[in-house]
């Protein structure tokens, strides 16, 4: 036992930087001391080793002497391995950085020892001191994080939590920092965490830094656009990890998009005669271009309430009979219930008097800017009697149209496309990109040159005979995933007509077809009736037809809002539920908000979001708009008596509880 004892000193003495063994009971001091330690300190091993007091104590910095005590004290008391850091004094008066890492023992007598192992870790704590001087010095966001599947974050800068919007946690309150540290995923938002983790895969195994710009989503929702670069680097461990730095140009990036905005409305301004800007957070609506003689020039700019503008500007001029008409097309579109018609944007035709008195025709169409704001554009159309003066129109129209393409799309892409199959694109979204298989940096070269049809759908899931039947039909539908908000969703695409025996190019126009694999919406707009089965299979229905809920968890907390009968469901508890052998922490309670907002979602998609009711992350159902089987069999009447056969919420195994009651009240 000694001589293996001896061996493994003599092997330590070797590879580490210092080692010595402590006798753990009163007094506490040195039993061995390694000649590594000797070297560290430039002592002599007599100079450490005596039975009636810690010589090594006297060699810790006096600033983290009371820090070294509880350490040892530690260990006697919970007699299990522990690491702690502090400072020594050489002998020279050389201040050093340790790590200490004790393992307790026992000797054949029964006396507590300590092995310990020292590390030097001076140089690091030196790097990391240039990095607090860089930190205060550079006005730059610093993130360190693991290269797990879901990084960590081990370090992060105060400029970094200043651009994130961190507040102070507060005793009681959810401690956002520690949430996001354990998921660097929480700061992407969810269009842009794809993208994200391609470029942390490149970075890995290639072994080079990627820089380029991001959109962060701040603690408080807020959306902040950073350009940095991410690099791949050992921490003191040894271990991989990535490194970020970033610089806040969110005031840069929003002064561009204004910027294009201001292009796009002059681009409109060549199709349409009026253009109105809706802003439905702030409630307004103002005038953005009307020609110089319109009777709106003098509200140009002016926002003033929805309802107010819709009475004394839009409506007021409209026809009589044509009244109710545009004062549902506005009511229905401001209410979220406009889908368009094959994916358009939502068109209205009515009569209105004109500037100089005279009753004309006019189109109108909403165009979706984002989620709060849209773009009412009109212009006055010759009406149908005169065809040649109609087609003279269409003609005029087409021409601005493929003017305006080039420039911007209302809807999610504009392609050309040559006789020889050459295709190049014009504009396009992000959720395109990924649709054909490219990243934002990847698609920009393509607007630049042509490429021939075949390579360049050639990373698309959709196979290359579908694009070409587009080319020969004229119309096609295509499937993809949009990432912002999660869902399947459809886009039609609609290719000029291919005049005979020509070369010209032809547009090719992608537009969203908004719940394009969801049921017809011109139906649910008119029978909202909400249906909810739960004796059996739960299932919901608009009308007659079945809410298709894409993820199963958020129908499962659907179905537990409705089993809670009108009472509030809290996020703990809805966790204990969805995800029973799971404790509700950082990562469930993630997981539970990304399945209540696709619930919110789908509800919103069908017209019924008014379903569901939620209240400082408190949901319930509120049991009045709907039509339940349980909530008419609970009521005790007598046509409802019959409803319930013995099974109930067949799909989840919480619902017995529930059953349990309804068997024992049928007995």
């Amino acid at each position: 036992m000694n001589n293996a004892l001896n061996n493994m000193e003599k092997i330590l003495d070797h590879q580490i930087c210092g080692f010595h063994q402590y006798i753990l009971t009163s007094p506490v001091h040195l039993n061995y001391v390694s000649c590594n330690l000797c070297a560290m300190l430039g002592i002599q091993q007599n100079e450490l080793l005596d039975d009636r007091t810690d010589l090594y104590a006297k060699m810790v910095h006096p600033a983290d002497l009371e820090k070294y005590l509880d350490f040892i004290q530690n260990i006697i008391l919970k007699e299990q391995t522990l690491t702690g850091e502090y400072r020594l004094i050489k002998k020279d008066g050389t201040v050093i950085w340790v790590r200490d890492t004790v393992t307790p023992g026992r000797l054949d007598d029964g006396t507590l020892i300590g092995h310990s192992v020292l590390t030097d870790i001076t140089d690091m704590k030196n790097r990391n001191t240039d990095l607090v001087f860089l930190n205060e010095t550079v006005p730059c966001g610093i993130l360190r994080y693991t290269c797990e599947k879901q990084p960590r974050i081990t370090y992060i800068n105060s400029k970094m939590l200043e651009i994130l919007r961190f507040p102070e946690a507060k005793e009681g309150e959810i401690d956002y920092l520690e949430m996001y540290k354990s998921n660097i995923f929480l700061m992407i938002p969810m269009e842009e965490r794809r993208r994200f983790s391609k470029y942390l895969n490149r970075v890995f195994s290639a072994d080079a830094p990627i820089a380029g710009d991001m959109t962060l989503l701040c603690c408080d929702g807020y959306r902040a656009h950073v350009f940095g670069w991410v690099t791949k680097c050992v921490n003191e461990h040894g271990e991989a990890e990535f490194q970020s730095v970033c610089m806040d140009i969110t005031e840069r990036y929003q002064a561009r998009k204004a910027n294009e905005s201001k292009r796009y409305l002059r681009a409109l301004t060549d199709v349409y005669d009026k253009i109105f800007e809706f802003n439905f957070d702030a409630g307004t609506v103002k005038c953005l271009y009307c020609e110089e003689t319109s009777y709106f020039k003098r509200f140009e700019n002016i926002a003033m309430q929805i309802e107010d503008a819709l009475e004394k500007w839009l409506i007021a001029s409209v026809n009589i009979e044509q009244q109710d008409i545009v004062r549902h097309f506005f009511r229905d579109y401001c209410q979220k219930r406009l889908d368009g018609i094959d994916g358009r944007p939502p068109q209205v035709i009515y009569k209105a008097r004109s500037t100089n008195n005279s009753i004309r025709q006019y189109t109108g169409i909403f165009i979706k800017v984002d989620e709060s704001v849209s773009l009412y554009c009109c212009r006055e159309t010759k009406e149908t009697g005169n065809s040649a003066a109609l087609k003279e129109e269409n003609n005029q129209l087409k021409e601005k149209m493929r003017n305006l393409v080039t420039k911007f799309s209302d809807g999610i892409a504009a392609f050309e496309v040559t006789a020889k199959g050459l295709v190049k694109p014009l504009y396009a979204t992000e959720n395109v990109c990924e649709f054909f298989g490219y990243t934002e940096e990847e698609w920009l070269p393509l607007m630049e040159c042509f490429t021939p049809l075949e390579r360049f759908v050639a990373y698309s899931e959709v196979p290359y005979e579908k694009y070409m039947e587009l080319l020969r039909a004229g119309e096609a539908e295509f499937a993809y995933f949009d990432y912002q908000s999660e869902k399947e969703c459809k886009i039609k695409a609609i290719c000029s007509e291919k005049e005979p025996n020509t070369n010209f190019s032809r547009y090719v126009m992608l537009y969203s077809v908004d719940g394009g694999l969801e049921p017809d919406r011109s139906t649910l707009a008119e029978k909202r009736t909400v249906s909810i089965r739960t004796f059996g299979y739960f299932d919901v229905f608009v009308g007659d037809t079945p809410i298709a809920f894409r993820n199963k968890k958020s129908k499962e907390l659907f179905a537990l809002l409705v089993d809670r009968k009108g009472g509030y469901v809290t996020s703990e508890e809805a966790v204990s539920f969805l995800w029973e052998d799971e404790p509700a922490n950082t990562l469930t309670l993630s997981r539970y908000r990304k399945v209540a907002l696709r619930l919110k979602s789908t509800l919103e998609e069908y017209g019924i979001s008014g379903i569901v009711e939620a209240v400082d992350g408190k949901r319930r159902i509120v049991m009045d708009k709907v039509e339940c089987d349980l909530y008419n069999y609970l009521s005790g009447k007598e046509e409802y008596s019959q409803l319930f056969k013995g099974s109930y919420l067949t799909n989840y195994s919480w619902g017995e509880t529930t059953l349990g009651e309804l068997m024992n009240d049928e007995r």
